[in-house]
């Protein structure tokens, strides 16, 4: 069963496996530095689950739901 970014806690730590689609989202990540085997950290949701900011490659992104859901992801252990 998928799941959500944004039903993931903060601080669990996520490896990028691929894109929901094809989709001017998924170049504008890619651009981001958001490729297949990239790891990041859920820092943070805002109060109202919109948007959410994560920790990749040394900086923060900060990604509204209709960006987090075009990534497939897997839950790593630190």
């Amino acid at each position: 069963m998928a799941t959500s970014l944004s039903n993931l806690p903060a601080g669990t730590h996520i490896r990028l496996t691929g894109f929901a689609a094809n989709s001017d989202y998924t170049t504008q990540l890619e651009q981001l530095g958001l490729v297949p085997g990239t790891t990041a950290t859920i820092l943070r949701h805002a109060p109202l689950g919109d948007p959410m900011e994560i920790r990749i490659r040394g900086y923060s992104l900060v990604l509204r739901p209709s960006e987090a859901n075009e990534l497939i992801f897997e839950v790593i252990t630190p």
